[in-house]
C-alpha cells in the first residue's frame, strides 16, 4: 500500500498557493498566478535595474533600502554582533566543507590528454549565491553554497540575500560571508535578486550562475532566468524519509522527524519501518517532545502531510526509498551500513545511531545544498562539478586526417551539408 503513496512526478516547482498569497500577488501585481508576477519582477529589473531593486524591494518586502552593498565596515562591525561560540561553530563548518571539496576536487580534476584530443577543465568566472532571510538567519547556507564555489577555483562569488525588517542582513549571515571568503554582498532576496544576478544591473555584476535555494518566488526565477545564466536546481520543500527497524532509538527518530518539519508547512517527514511497534513508539515520541518546541504551529501543519509506513522487510523499505528519492534518508538499522550500496536515489544518505540530519545540515562537510521533490532521481548536491566545465579540444594531424576525413564526408553528404564535406575534402584533396 506504501508504493502508491511514495510515487511522485511533481515537478519541483509545484508548490501550494495560500489564500494569503493569492491576494497578496493580485494587490502587488494584478494577478493570482506567481509565475506572472515572477515574469512582471524579472522584466522590471531588466528594464530597470538598480531603480527596480529598491522600488520591489519597498513593494513586496515594505523595506526602504538605502543603499543595495554591504560595506566592508558593516562585514566588520557584524564580529562585534555575533556570540563567539557561534563565530567558532562556523569557522569549524567552513574548514569540514572546504576538506571535504577539496578532497572531492583531487579525486576529479584530472584533464584527459590524448595524442590528439584533450578535454580542459575551467572553473567559472562569477557565481551568484543566494541565501534566504527575512524572518530568519541562514548562515549555514553561505557556507554550504560559497565554500565549494571557491574550492572549485571560481574567480568572484556574489552574494545576495533579503534584509531584516530594518533594512539590514542579520549579522550571522555577514559573518559567514566573510568566513566563505565571498566577495560582494547585497542586500536583496526574492525574485528580483535572482533577476539582478541574471541580467546584471548598475551596482550588482551579472554571473555565470546562480546556486542557493528560496522560496517559490526565487524558484520560479531561476526556472525563468535559466539559459541566460545557468542554476544549480529549483529546490522545493525540504524531506526526510527514516528507514528504521526495531533495534532503532523511537526517541531520535522523533527528534529526527520533528527537524524535518520544524523548517516550513511544506517539508516533509517519512518514516518506513519494519515495526508497528516502533511506528508507534514513534508516534508517542513525536507528541511527547513537540510540546516543547518553539515552532510548534508550523511542525504540527507540516506533520498532518507527513507518513509513516510499515513494511515486510528492509529490502522493502530501500525499494520505496528508491523511488521515492528523497532529499534526506536515514538508516536507523541493526546493519545499516550493508544497505548503503543498495541506495540509488538520495541526496545525501545518513548512516547509523549517531548520525542525524542536523549534522549534515551545519558541520558535517558536504553541502547541505540537495535534490528535493523526487529529483534525486537524475540530480546531485551541490558539489565541485556544479562550479567547473569541460572544454574540449581537437588537434587532427595529417595521419589523423587520412583516418577521419573519409568518414567525416560522407556522413556529411548523407546529411545533405554539402560545404560541411567540402571542407574536409579540400584538406584531403591539399594533403
Amino acid at each position: 500500500m506504501a508504493k502508491p503513496v511514495l510515487s511522485r512526478k511533481v515537478s519541483a516547482e509545484s508548490f501550494q498557493v495560500s489564500a494569503a498569497l493569492r491576494q497578496g500577488l493580485r494587490e502587488r501585481f494584478d494577478t493570482e498566478d506567481p509565475e506572472e508576477a515572477v515574469r512582471q519582477i524579472v522584466g522590471e529589473v531588466q528594464k530597470r535595474g538598480d531603480a527596480a531593486l529598491f522600488d520591489l524591494t519597498l513593494k513586496i518586502d515594505g523595506i526602504k533600502l538605502g543603499s543595495l552593498e554591504v560595506t566592508r565596515e558593516q562585514l566588520a562591525e557584524a564580529y562585534l554582533e555575533v556570540d563567539e561560540r557561534l563565530v567558532s561553530a562556523l569557522k569549524l563548518a567552513a574548514s569540514r566543507i572546504s576538506s571535504f571539496h577539496r578532497a572531492q576536487k583531487d579525486s576529479i580534476w584530472h584533464e584527459l590528454a590524448g595524442e590528439d584530443l584533450r578535454q580542459l577543465i575551467r572553473p567559472l568566472e562569477r557565481v551568484g549565491v543566494y541565501a534566504p532571510g527575512g524572518t530568519a538567519s541562514y548562515p549555514s547556507t553561505v557556507l554550504m553554497t560559497a565554500i565549494p564555489a571557491r574550492v572549485a577555483g571560481v574567480s568572484e562569488v556574489i552574494l545576495v540575500t533579503p534584509p531584516g525588517k530594518n533594512g539590514e542582513i542579520p549579522p550571522a549571515t555577514l559573518v559567514a560571508a566573510d568566513i566563505a571568503e565571498v566577495d560582494r554582498i547585497f542586500s536583496i532576496g526574492g525574485a528580483h535578486a535572482i533577476a539582478a544576478l541574471a541580467y546584471g544591473t548598475e551596482s550588482v555584476p551579472g554571473v555565470d550562475k546562480i546556486c542557493g535555494p528560496g522560496n517559490i518566488f526565487v524558484t520560479l526565477a531561476k526556472k525563468l532566468v535559466f539559459g541566460v545564466v545557468d542554476i544549480d536546481g529549483l529546490q522545493g520543500p525540504s524531506e526526510v524519509l527514516i528507514i528504521a527497524d526495531e533495534t532503532a532509538d523511537p526517541a531520535y527518530c522523533a527528534a529526527d522527524l520533528l527537524a524535518q518539519a520544524e523548517h516550513d508547512s511544506l517539508a516533509l517527514a517519512v518514516l518506513v519501518t519494519t515495526s508497528r511497534n516502533f511506528a508507534d513508539a514513534v508516534g508517542r515520541e513525536v507528541e511527547k517532545q513537540l510540546a516543547g518546541l518553539s515552532r510548534q504551529a508550523i511542525i504540527a501543519e507540516s506533520l498532518k502531510r507527513g507518513i509513516i509506513a510499515v513494511v515486510d522487510s528492509v529490502a522493502e523499505a530501500v525499494e520505496l526509498a528508491n523511488l521515492y528519492a528523497p532529499e534526506h534518508l536515514c538508516l536507523m538499522l541493526d546493519d545499516a551500513a550493508s544497505c548503503v550500496d543498495k541506495i540509488n536515489n538520495a541526496g545525501c544518505v545518513i548512516v547509523g545511531r549517531n548520525a542525524t540530519v542536523v549534522l549534515g545540515d551545519y558541520v558535517a562537510g558536504p553541502s547541505h545544498a540537495l535534490p528535493t521533490g523526487g529529483t534525486a532521481r537524475f540530480s546531485s548536491p551541490l558539489n565541485i562539478n556544479d562550479f567547473i566545465k569541460f572544454i574540449n579540444v581537437v588537434a587532427i594531424n595529417e595521419d589523423g586526417l587520412k583516418e577521419l576525413g573519409g568518414a567525416a564526408s560522407v556522413i556529411a553528404r548523407a546529411e545533405g551539408l554539402d560545404a560541411h564535406a567540402l571542407a574536409v575534402e579540400k584538406r584531403l584533396e591539399a594533403d
